[in-house]
């Protein structure tokens, strides 16, 4: 019996798919796929494992000079292994999700304790490193050894749910599971670093988010969501959540062209970075008997001015900074505490600052 209409065929066949995918995916990828990105012509899995943490969350763009700069300061696994945290920080200052540069230090510790310096082969090995998820250790394990292995990344999911019609939430945890399931099945025998760097390439360049470029797409005659007219609903998002909203003011205490900064834990926001000290609340919610207090064991506070406000959007809420900026004099000899340095502006450049922070201060350079 023949479907009722052409509409209900196609929904039928992109469930169902009668093609190569993995053939066609690599041909195309081999003709129009990325082939120039600095850490892919190279086996070295140190060199690899790096751009696949960087390039987490991150686009290529971004990562890329970070990338090169990371490895000018830690060549090798050994470096970065030896390197002090506060000089791996540094250089991650700026890339956000600092919990990756924590992470990588960590990993590097243990590879050149547990391995000899060697990364292990094996995708299980790998995913028991810090930092190392499944979908990043069969990528490190493709392109440093051919392992056959699947990737499952935020790019992946995307082309999958569109070229097979996933029509659930991705983060659920019985349709990860198929989706994992149908990844690994699509693993071709051979060519299979082209064929990740074929799965990757698709989703950053043409199976984008926003506006994807369905007329260059190598599976526009057979994917479900363009057949269906669901390019823009798939995949599934997830079901849209209120951030919580949080006030700080942040304390730019000037002398002598030094500004205080404060070590910040190693856990939580900005973890193990150096930001200013703070005190929670809104600008309606400090006095300056507050501030002579948290002060005062630094100096003697001179003048004050309340600059403009921003707000900075993390992963889980949104943060309201009301920068204030104070002179101080007749600071005292001893820190109270070893949390806390007084930083020379100009050298500001190399201190593993958060973003937000840094160009906060960049500012404040322009008006002390």
């Amino acid at each position: 019996m023949k479907p009722a209409n052409k509409k209900a065929a196609s929904k039928r066949s992109a469930r169902q798919p009668d093609f190569d995918f993995s053939g066609v995916l690599i041909a195309w990828q081999k003709r129009h796929g990325r082939h120039a990105l600095p850490w892919q012509q190279t086996r070295d899995a140190y060199r690899i494992w790096l751009s696949e943490i960087m390039l987490q969350q991150t686009q290529v763009t971004t990562v890329i000079p970070y990338y090169a700069r990371f490895l000018a300061y830690f060549p090798d696994v050994a470096a970065l292994a030896s390197a002090p945290a506060e000089a791996v920080m540094a250089q991650w200052s700026g890339l956000g999700y600092y919990s990756r540069a924590r992470n990588l230090h960590r990993c590097a510790q243990i590879v050149v304790e547990k391995y000899g310096g060697h990364f292990p082969v094996d995708p299980a090995l790998l995913e028991a490193l810090p930092g190392i998820g499944r979908s990043t250790a069969a990528a490190i394990s493709v392109f440093s050894s051919g392992t056959r292995a699947a990737i499952l990344d935020g790019n992946v999911i995307r082309v999958l749910s569109r070229v097979f019609g996933i029509e659930e939430y991705a983060g659920a945890a019985k349709v990860k599971n198929r989706l994992w399931q149908l990844a690994e099945s699509l693993l071709p025998e051979q060519n299979l670093e082209s064929y990740t760097q074929g799965l990757m390439d698709l989703g950053a360049t043409i199976c984008v988010r926003g506006t994807p470029s369905c007329d260059l797409c190598p599976f526009s005659s057979c994917c479900y969501a363009f057949l269906q007219d669901k390019v823009r609903e798939l995949p599934v998002r997830k079901p849209s959540k209120t951030l919580p909203e949080r006030h700080v003011c942040l304390l730019v205490a000037i002398h002598k062209n030094r500004v205080l900064l404060e070590k910040r834990p190693a856990s939580g926001i900005w973890g193990g970075l150096f930001s200013l000290p703070e005190l929670p609340g809104s600008e309606s919610d400090i006095h300056p008997a507050m501030l002579n207090k948290v002060l005062g064991p630094f100096g003697h506070v001179d003048s004050l001015q309340w600059l403009g406000g921003f707000i900075h959007t993390f992963t889980h809420f949104r943060l309201h900074i009301v920068p204030i900026l104070m002179t101080l004099s007749k600071t005292t000899r001893k820190m109270p505490d070893e949390r806390y340095v007084w930083y020379d502006m100009a050298g500001l450049d190399n201190a593993p600052l958060p973003a937000p922070v840094r160009k906060l201060l960049e500012g404040v350079k322009l008006i002390v």
